[in-house]
């Protein structure tokens, strides 16, 4: 019997990094990362966990498949605007428009002077040509952002005047109220949860107003006995000394003209045709591209926000200005075709699908989500697995692409609205593989 130590036959850290697989891994995940398995397999080995021989394998084998830990996802739900995946997916246009961004771009350089050029002037001359009743725009890194450079910059020390039936709380846990207060702004609400009237917003006006604001309630719906005030009636409200309050209009869904599929939902356009000063709204929304928060309106009144030293910290980068100008500019988003759909086109999908795999094809309403149009349905179809396959569906598999399915109704649904009709064939491997993980747990 020999008397060598197996772990002297244990490679040296320079050859295996030299291997053409690492280098591959290298480059695309960083060296960092490489180092790290090949440590991690080398000291496997000198503990007697695994061979000599299986070092290099091992250490292939803990590289991650990808050099993010976000893991792509198709939205089988039926919910277009889904925040917990996040929300728009971007369109072949912008993507690419990314991938341009993504080295040296002239996105505060003018090429024809070689002189510092207006940041982000692609994306802000692509919203006024979207939306020409805007005299001015800008671009920050998300709703939320907007609402606050505007309320600052027009009211920081002074009153913000808002109904009480608007005193929304958005998503996590955030408040309007909160939003307010954290910009050196008073609130001062006025009328009632479900009745405002504009006798109320002029008898609050005073020479400390420092601007009116209207949002839309976009997660909620309050029926019955209610009353509000429109734009149109707030566009000459004025202080005492006879000045014009500005009036900012939160739309909050991002949609820039009127969509007959979502009647009720407001735009941009027709905000800023009805007095509103400044709209604010998100990017990554009904307009389906980036994170973003969009205000749009007077020129006055965005070269003030424009001007604001809160604008700075809240500016968006090359990545996401390329990204928002492609989507303006480019064919129709992915957001758009998904809310389009009826329940006639994505019937054959469905059945195909269904067909494929054995199961049967139900009924669905699906939703805009993001905090839009909540009373909106989509009706469509889904085809109908077991509870135990949605689990699994979203639960990585090798050489699997993840689904996130939904449970209704004691059912689990798998709904093509915001699926790529090129993607198809990856939810039918998908859900047929979770069927066989799950078929010795559940019944078919």
């Amino acid at each position: 019997m020999s008397d060598v130590d197996p772990r002297r036959a244990i490679p040296r850290t320079d050859v295996l990094l030299a291997d053409p697989r690492l280098v591959a891994a290298g480059e695309r995940l960083g060296s960092g990362a490489v180092r790290g398995a090949v440590s991690s397999a080398l000291a496997r080995a000198r503990r007697g966990e695994i061979m000599p021989s299986e070092v290099l394998s091992e250490a292939v084998a803990a590289l991650p498949g990808r050099a993010s830990s976000l893991t792509p996802v198709l939205n089988g739900t039926g919910v277009v605007v889904h925040t917990n995946i996040g929300r728009a997916p971007l369109s072949a246009a912008a993507l690419e428009a990314v991938v341009d961004a993504a080295g040296y771009v002239d996105v505060e350089l003018d090429l024809r002077t070689g002189e510092r050029g207006r940041r982000g002037a692609g994306a802000v001359a692509a919203l006024r040509e979207a939306v020409p009743e805007a005299e001015a725009a800008l671009v920050v890194n998300n709703g939320a952002a907007a609402l606050v450079l505007a309320t600052t910059a027009l009211a920081s020390g002074r009153e913000v005047v808002v109904s009480r039936g608007e005193m929304v709380e958005i998503g996590d846990g955030f408040r309007l109220p909160d939003l307010i207060a954290s910009t050196g702004a008073r609130l001062r609400e006025v009328g009632t949860t479900n009745r405002t009237h504009l006798e109320d917003y002029l008898d609050a006006v005073g020479p400390d107003t420092g601007c009116i604001l209207k949002v839309h309630p976009s997660n909620f719906r309050v029926d019955g006995f209610v009353a509000s005030v429109g734009l149109e009636e707030l566009r000459d409200a004025r202080r005492p000394d006879g000045s014009v309050v500005p009036l900012v209009a939160d739309i909050g869904s991002g949609l820039l003209t009127h969509d007959p599929v979502l009647p009720h939902e407001p735009d941009a356009t027709t905000s800023l045709r009805a007095g509103a000063t400044l709209v604010t709204a998100s990017g990554d929304k009904l307009l389906g591209g980036p994170q973003a928060g969009l205000l749009l309106g007077r020129a006055e009144a965005v070269e003030r926000l424009r001007r604001h030293p809160l604008a700075r910290a809240l500016r968006v980068d090359k990545l996401t200005l390329a990204a928002l100008e492609a989507t303006l500019r480019g064919p129709v988003t992915p957001v758009t075709s998904a809310l389009h759909l009826t329940a006639d086109d994505l019937r054959p999908r469905t059945d195909r699908l269904a067909a494929a795999l054995g199961r049967e094809v139900v009924a669905v309403v699906g939703r805009v989500g993001g905090g839009g149009a909540p009373g909106v349905p989509l009706p469509g179809w889904a085809v109908e697995v077991p509870v135990a396959v949605v689990a699994r569906l979203r639960t990585p598999m090798e050489d699997v692409p993840v689904v996130l399915a939904r449970v209704e109704d004691g059912r689990g649904l798998v709904d093509l609205r915001c699926v790529p009709p090129d993607r198809d064939v990856d939810v039918e491997r998908a859900v047929r593989a979770a069927l066989a993980a799950t078929s010795g747990s559940s019944s078919p």
